[in-house]
């Protein structure tokens, strides 16, 4: 049943409720430039007086809202959900408590729904758009570019050249890259040659609290009250140098510090962070620092190496099975797949699934397929140190 028809019949049981229309509902908390995105999935502010859609039948709001989420399965009509979140408290929590994680149901809703680890069984298929001209790359949801180029924006990247590195911020909109920003997200910042890259989030990938503090972010700076400080490294990213210069497609390796390698292996779990953190932080100490993941041990962490194409005697290149996702040949093309011993009790399935698929369909457009255990943020963090130059891997 679609949203309007739960409407109409809201109107019909005459409860006095009135009118849900889109305009209204969006106008409550939303601005003109986050309208385009993945709406906030908890409110900025908390309403003194909610209003008279507050005062709705406990059980009544639980079956409107659940018929709303089972009908709306995808964006642009996902939004509908979040509008339902955004109308008041008690609508909010029950459509938080309704709505899935992608790990379960395979759907974006919420901005955390980023930073969550994505479905066991088929990817979530996104595409990456790269502007030259900008320094940018907007991550979004969807198979392939659409026409009126209203496809869902996940995530954006701004590439800043350093002296001695790169780094790419990355955000939930496309116009506010600033680490003050409550839309920062994180950070992959990479070495002089371009050959190690470090995947930086804006918040700790488990609730754990004790973390070793090893550099400054926040110097003299004032720091909001209301964003967190600290940067935490999360995954690294190492790229093998070509020494000799022998033919044949990049070759990487990822160690993801924030996900065990229990994850894979039968019924094992991968963090999800349930919400963004909005913790008042005392500016007595504003100047802290990033730091290093709880779990630092790379022997438990998760490894992916890129998968081994073969080579194609009459095509004269390399090759990967891609199901018809990537249609351009291109150094940046790659498949990664669990890197792990006989001493890890991984099934042979889960060696051979690949878990993150990264090419090219056209100029600057690149698609990409994450599945569990990784997040979306940390699949386009991996797929954004392709697009840095490497002269010396390849």
């Amino acid at each position: 049943m679609s949203f309007k028809s739960i409407v109409r019949e809201l109107r019909e049981m005459g409860d006095g409720i009135g009118s849900l229309s889109r305009r209204g509902i969006e106008g409550r908390h939303w601005r003109n430039r986050t309208r385009s995105h993945i709406a906030p999935d908890v409110a900025p502010l908390e309403l003194i007086n909610q209003g008279q859609w507050a005062n709705l039948p406990p059980e009544l709001l639980l079956d409107i809202i659940r018929r709303v989420e089972e009908s709306e399965t995808s964006w642009p009509a996902r939004t509908v959900v979040v509008y339902c979140a955004s109308v008041c408290k008690s609508w909010r929590d029950i459509t938080k408590e309704i709505v899935k994680t992608p790990e379960e149901c395979g759907r974006l809703t919420f901005p955390i729904s980023l930073k969550q680890p994505g479905p066991r069984d088929s990817p979530i298929q996104c595409y990456i758009r790269r502007d030259r001209a900008t320094s940018t790359h907007r991550l979004y949801f969807g198979l392939t570019p659409s026409e009126d180029e209203s496809d869902k924006l996940l995530l954006a990247a701004k590439k800043i050249r350093r002296a001695t590195s790169t780094e790419f911020a990355i955000s939930l909109v496309a116009d506010d890259f600033s680490r003050a920003s409550s839309t920062y997200v994180g950070k992959l910042r990479s070495n002089f040659l371009g050959t190690k890259f470090t995947i930086y989030d804006s918040q700790p990938p488990t609730d754990t609290t004790n973390h070793n503090r090893s550099s400054q972010r926040f110097q003299k700076k004032q720091v909001s009250p209301k964003l967190p400080s600290c940067s935490y490294s999360i995954a690294t990213i190492s790229y093998e140098l070509n020494v000799l210069r022998t033919r044949g497609p990049r070759r990487m390796n990822c160690t993801m510090h924030s996900i065990p390698i229990s994850s894979i292996q039968e019924g094992g779990t991968a963090p999800t962070p349930k919400s963004f953190p909005f913790k008042t932080i005392d500016r007595s100490t504003s100047s802290l620092s990033s730091t290093t993941t709880p779990n630092s041990n790379p022997l438990d962490s998760l490894m992916l190496k890129n998968k081994a194409p073969r080579w194609h005697e009459q095509l004269q290149c390399w090759c990967l099975n891609f199901k018809g996702r990537v249609t351009v040949a291109s150094v940046k093309n790659f498949q990664l797949v669990a890197a792990v011993d006989s001493s890890h009790n991984v099934s042979a399935v889960e060696q051979e699934k690949v878990i993150l698929q990264f090419g090219k369909i056209g100029k600057d457009i690149f698609t990409m397929d994450y599945r569990y255990p990784l997040s979306a943020y940390q699949a386009f963090a991996i797929c954004l140190s392709s697009f840095d130059t490497k002269p010396a891997c390849e």
